[in-house]
């Protein structure tokens, strides 16, 4: 799924008012890390997730895992916040970030 360009800045609006619902610590993504950001996508299609304590290059290959584990699209990422979108078949109104 490619997300064009007004879509991205729509949901970088949306995204600007929520808070990290994940946090990657240290320790780095675990399969438990990947089965909540999975989960969280399923509940709530837009997300940010916050790494703790890694560099560049570290953050750069736990976005490609995300991705490629969890089937979301990245939106933004700025410094160690990112913010990632899955759309649901049947999203629930109270706790879809795109719906309320």
């Amino acid at each position: 799924m490619k997300i064009s360009n007004e879509d991205k800045k729509q949901l970088r609006r949306l995204g600007h008012k929520i808070n990290p619902v994940v946090t990657v610590a240290t320790k780095g993504l675990s399969e438990n890390v990947l089965a909540e950001i999975d989960r969280a996508l399923t509940d709530h299609e837009l997300i940010k997730v916050k790494f703790s304590g890694s560099n560049q290059q570290s953050r750069a290959n736990a976005v490609e895992i995300i991705r490629e584990k969890c089937g979301a699209e990245v939106v933004q990422s700025i410094g160690h916040v990112l913010l990632l979108l899955k759309k649901s078949n049947r999203p629930n109104p109270k706790l879809s970030n795109l719906i309320r």
